[in-house]
């Protein structure tokens, strides 16, 4: 098979005016901050994006006061209406520097611009528009009448999905009238400090929103924070059960969002072709850096070699290459540290017996790139089944029953996601039923809704995030 060549398509930087150092936004100021700044550098070109400043203890404890005034002063006070307000404004704003945010992601974190353009940023937008509708309706939340703010939410997120996952954790608290400390991952810091701007472009109150950039001390400072009343966190899960252990004892509530090893489960009777994009999507979106990435493919027998002739012919059209070129599907891994993970953990795997392929693609001399991969052979008790890759590597293993296909989906420490692929529904639901996973999809993959909790079971964490159960998290009952 012949396939078309696509010249280069790459979107414009020219509609990003970024600064050349950034520091802390602070009770709507911006601030210098005490530790040593540090710099971004864009994935796939290894080159300096901007510098940052680095909260120390002290910058820790002026953002929580900060919010803390504001929360008892200004957005506490302020009837669930017109907090509303402020959160439709900022979600329009996001809809208006849509190409802006989608540039800068994809510079900042490595990622495709089809991906940021097209997913992350619109998703933000619509995570800002559903809660703005809650913000005056959270009678219903299903806490009871009047339910109240907690108060100070300490909030930190990965490098995966910068910008979605400050959607993620910002909008529900603010509806439910908390105020909120955010320290983004220190790999990709830029659209934090573009959404900053934001904030002060709707006019937000000071202090309501306050953004802190660093490394994993200034994470720890402010999850430990004496005067923070909720710590969401998103991440590995090994930092998770730090954070857990950290908070054990205390009145703080805490929701965490870790790592998967989701199981992607395709049956003799499965829309092959759909499965196969499912597959794709699963694995190769975001180059596979995402926590409920479908990383375990488990197939019927009866089909696997019909699956595998299929998925290598899928992945042969795969372009790897610059993120902010339109026609790329894969783009760079996010950083030296996470590539050396993917290398080392792939290489375990085949020492231990596993096949992998990959399609012929030339990769960029500059940046960090892992090619999209496919490993056949693997056992259930193999590292490749077992550890949570976070890169573009596909783990296959088969089944023959229904009840192997579950027994093998569930043995694995983590439970965040699934997918099931079955034209009958009798099937599919039977299955779902058994799986400890907190998201099941059927015969679609890595597709995300405002309106629809999304979390884990098992070291994939606890808590929700979107939909009603995602409010309440940031809510308790009135007295």
């Amino acid at each position: 098979m012949t396939f078309l060549d696509y010249a280069p398509a790459p979107e414009s930087t020219s509609i990003l005016d970024l600064r050349e150092q950034y520091g802390l936004y602070i009770g709507g100021e911006w601030v210098p901050g005490g530790g040593t700044p540090f710099a971004s550098i864009s994935p796939a070109t290894e080159r300096q994006i901007a510098m940052f400043g680095a909260a120390d203890e002290g910058d820790v404890d002026a953002a929580v006061r900060a919010a803390r005034t504001a929360f008892r002063d200004t957005w506490g006070p302020m009837s669930g209406r017109d907090r509303g307000k402020y959160l439709f404004r900022i979600a329009r704003i996001l809809q208006e520097r849509a190409r802006e945010l989608a540039v800068a992601e994809s510079l900042d974190n490595g990622k495709p611009i089809r991906e940021t353009r097209d997913a992350d940023v619109p998703l933000v937008a619509q995570w800002f528009f559903h809660c703005a509708g809650w913000a005056d309706k959270l009678d219903w939340v299903g806490l009871g009448a009047r339910p109240q703010a907690l108060g100070v939410a300490a909030q930190v997120i990965p490098w995966n999905f910068p910008l979605l996952m400050l959607a993620w954790k910002v909008a529900p608290a603010l509806a439910a009238g908390n105020t909120v400390v955010l320290k983004p991952a220190e790999t990709t810091p830029l659209t934090a400090m573009l959404f900053a701007e934001i904030c002060e472009q709707a006019g937000l109150p000071a202090g309501v929103v306050n953004l802190i950039t660093g490394a994993g001390d200034t994470g720890a400072a402010l999850v430990r924070h004496p005067d923070v009343d909720k710590v969401a966190f998103t991440g590995s899960t090994a930092v998770g059960r730090e954070i857990a252990k950290a908070l054990a004892g205390t009145r703080k509530k805490l929701t965490l969002e870790l790592g998967g090893k989701g199981a992607n489960i395709v049956f003799d009777d499965a829309p092959l072709d759909q499965a196969i994009e499912g597959i794709v999507d699963g694995i190769f979106f975001n180059q596979g850096q995402v926590c409920c990435a479908g990383s375990r493919l488990l197939v019927q027998e009866s089909v696997h070699d019909e699956v595998m002739e299929r998925l290598k012919e899928r992945m042969a059209t795969l372009r790897v290459g610059d993120p902010l070129d339109k026609n790329t599907d894969v783009g760079a891994i996010n950083s030296s540290e996470q590539l050396a993970r993917i290398t080392r953990l792939v290489d375990a795997g085949i020492a231990e017996g596993g096949e992998a392929w990959s399609p012929p693609c030339e990769l960029p001399a500059e940046g960090y790139w892992f090619a999209p991969t496919v490993v056949t052979g693997v056992e259930a008790s193999s590292s490749l089944a077992r550890e949570e890759i976070f890169g573009p590597v596909l783990s296959v293993l088969t089944f023959r029953t229904p009840d192997e296909a579950i027994a093998k989906a569930n043995n694995s420490p983590y439970g965040l996601s699934a997918g099931i692929w079955s034209d009958k529904g009798s099937r599919v639901l039977a299955v779902a039923d058994k799986l400890r996973a907190g998201v099941v999809w059927t015969n679609t993959f890595n597709k995300f809704d405002p309106a629809s909790p999304f979390g884990g079971y098992k070291e994939s964490g606890y808590g929700r995030e979107g939909g009603r159960q995602g409010m309440q998290a940031y809510l308790k009952a009135g007295e």
